[in-house]
């Protein structure tokens, strides 16, 4: 087995200081390299990369032949440099046919040419040589280097960094220092979720696939804006009950007065949307799935169990009056709520029931139709 030991060098310096032209390849050969790159400039860490190559070209020898070259990039750009060195690879793959690479380099520069030898050899592993004297500016400066390189952590960091510190002067310059730090660190912490939840990946789709229920004609793109609306309105007369709730109370009863108002409507609201997509499964030759069937049900179910609690604690405060059942049969707090969980669970196992049902009769046709199309073959 033939291992190829590469000393990498993206920049060029090797070849700009000797002024021999790459690649260099045989261990007498590098040996003579690494003398003159370090009578060139004794500081220059490319003299520990060479040496590096030399080393694991020493150790790979006992098991396998290893051949020490050394490849850079020339050209007036960076293209063109990494250009060259592929065309310096391609060389030394048709001349000594390895079997495998094994990468030595030692800067961020340099390690962005192995998709290159990967592109044309199996690379077995990549040494980065770190000048131990300045073993953690480099390794700090190849850190910030691999982050900045990063678009992602990039737009995540640094973007919300920077326009966090732009707005804290406003801030303060308008607001007490609590204020100011409070909603700054709110702003944060909302850009960090928005990105750590993915919304934006969420929201990139959505121009999509609007598009693609327009020209669909999905009733369900019509249906959602209609559920949008609801879910508004029940929104504000939450809000509006809570503005009229008396000063000095604790947050849950505000919390109920909010949750029993807005409830009815946000059920509608879901109720609408869940509708929508079922009329888009009867629309669709595919027929309906039984998670589709559930939804409404399972909608009307919830809204009424959460009313039913948000009621009950309503009642005990005095807020609300007895519920009247047929207007002759008044109901202590307890008894609506028992009513409220009562009712969500009959409409639940209703909804199962009919899901169950319309699925199993589908089941069946498609047995059917299967069973006669054997007949006919």
């Amino acid at each position: 087995m033939t291992t190829l030991v590469l000393c990498v060098d993206r920049t060029d310096d090797i070849g700009r200081k000797t002024g021999l032209t790459m690649p260099v390849v045989g261990w007498e050969a590098v040996q003579s390299l690494v003398t003159e790159v370090g009578l060139a400039d004794p500081e220059d860490s490319s003299v520990n990369c060479l040496l590096e190559t030399l080393r694991v070209a020493r150790e790979l020898r006992d098991d396998d032949e290893a051949i020490v070259a050394v490849v850079a990039g020339g050209g007036d750009s960076i293209v063109g440099a990494d250009r060259s060195v592929a065309a310096q690879l391609d060389r030394l793959v048709e001349e000594y046919s390895p079997d495998s690479a094994v990468i030595v380099i030692d800067s961020v520069q340099d390690e962005r040419l192995v998709p290159v030898v990967e592109s044309r050899l199996p690379v077995d592993a990549v040494d980065r040589v770190v000048v131990r004297q300045a073993h953690d500016l480099e390794s700090t400066y190849y850190l910030l280097k691999q982050f900045l390189a990063d678009e992602e952590l990039r737009t995540t960091l640094l973007v919300p960094t920077g326009i966090g510190l732009l707005l804290l002067p406003i801030l303060l310059s308008q607001f007490s220092p609590t204020v100011a730090l409070a909603g700054l660190a709110s702003l944060l912490g909302a850009v960090l979720l928005y990105k750590g939840l993915a919304v934006d990946e969420l929201l990139a789709d959505v121009p999509d696939r609007v598009r693609a229920a327009m020209y669909s004609g999905q009733v369900s793109v019509v249906t959602y804006v209609v559920a949008a609306g609801l879910a508004l309105v029940g929104v504000f007369l939450g809000a509006l009950a809570v503005s009229n709730a008396p000063v000095g109370e604790t947050a849950l009863l505000p919390a109920m007065q909010f949750t029993y108002s807005a409830v009815p409507w946000l059920a509608l609201a879901a109720l609408t949307a869940s509708a929508g997509r079922l009329l888009d499964e009867l629309i669709s030759a595919e027929g309906l799935r039984r998670p589709y069937l559930n939804l409404p049900f399972g909608v009307v179910a919830l809204g009424l169990v959460v009313r039913g609690f948000s009621g009950y604690f309503l009642e005990r405060e005095g807020v609300l009056e007895n519920l009247v059942l047929f207007d002759r049969l008044p109901l202590t707090a307890t008894q609506r709520l028992a009513v409220f969980i009562v009712g969500g669970i009959v409409v639940s196992l209703v909804g199962v029931r009919i899901a169950v049902s319309v699925t199993d009769e589908q089941l069946d046709e498609v047995v059917e139709v299967e069973a006669d199309g054997r007949e006919d073959a």
